[in-house]
């Protein structure tokens, strides 16, 4: 019985490993190509990015680029430590797993919506998105932070 529990929190860490791994590698790739076509709009002098009016845009979209950077790298994190720590509780993990991907969307989502119109210094409603998502990862690093201290604690024991 203990293997066949055992074998089944194997099967969820490797999954959650390939899951985030893929997420964050193609969060990578999807960024950085973000951040090259602002900086392509940016070495054509577009006026729809850097004219006068469109601070806030710009402000958005880099911050979307910047937080879709991140958040693919605590995806990448979060997958090696899946991976280094079989011992954390899978159910725990597989929370953290869906508090982090939903942040990932909404995060860089909302300033990205956020840019697309904006009305004087002022965002449109997408960036409204921005704060639930800093909510659920902060929920999704409370809840990997809590397994790898309740794993220390069982370890000293």
């Amino acid at each position: 019985m203990l293997d066949t529990v055992q074998a089944e929190k194997s099967m969820v860490h490797k999954r959650l490993v390939r899951a985030h791994l893929r997420i964050g590698w193609i969060g990578l790739f999807t960024f950085a190509t973000i951040g090259l076509a602002l900086e392509g709009l940016h070495g054509f002098k577009s006026a729809s990015y850097l004219g006068v009016g469109n601070e806030t845009r710009r402000l958005m979209w880099t911050l979307a680029h910047a937080h879709g950077i991140g958040l693919s790298l605590v995806q990448i994190g979060f997958s090696g430590t899946c991976a280094l720590d079989p011992e954390l509780p899978s159910g725990l993990l597989a929370l953290a797993s869906r508090l982090l991907n939903f942040a990932f969307v909404l995060i860089p989502g909302g300033f990205l919506l956020g840019g697309i119109t904006t009305y004087g210094a002022d965002p449109s409603v997408g960036v409204l998105l921005v704060p639930a998502g800093a909510l659920l990862l902060l929920a999704a690093l409370a809840a990997v932070t809590w397994g790898l201290l309740r794993v220390r604690e069982t370890r000293q024991s």
